[in-house]
């Protein structure tokens, strides 16, 4: 029975190939019907993105204000009273849960 089917062998494996990456075409990682979760995962990281280089931006602008070649007296005075944990009379101050 062996014999018979050894001329189709081939043709069985190589089917089975075609098979197994046709499947993997449409349904895998990277397929056709997982496009739609990849621009979705690709619109979320792309604000994640716009955010954090927002986020440096501002840092970036402290961080050269609190420099000695353009020191913001206001800022420096923010960030002694926080670090000292001092408050001006004036101030109002809500404490909250680290």
């Amino acid at each position: 029975m062996l014999a018979r089917l050894r001329p189709f062998l081939p043709t069985a494996v190589l089917l089975l190939l075609i098979v197994y990456f046709a499947l993997n075409a449409f349904s895998g990682d990277r397929g056709l019907l997982t496009s739609n979760q990849r621009d979705e995962t690709l619109i979320a990281k792309t604000r994640e993105l716009a955010q954090v280089r927002a986020q440096r931006n501002d840092l970036e602008m402290r961080a050269h204000l609190l420099r000695d070649t353009s020191l913001s007296a206001d800022l420096l005075e923010e960030r002694a009273r926080s670090l000292l944990g001092f408050a001006d009379p004036r101030d109002y101050v809500i404490r909250m849960k680290p």
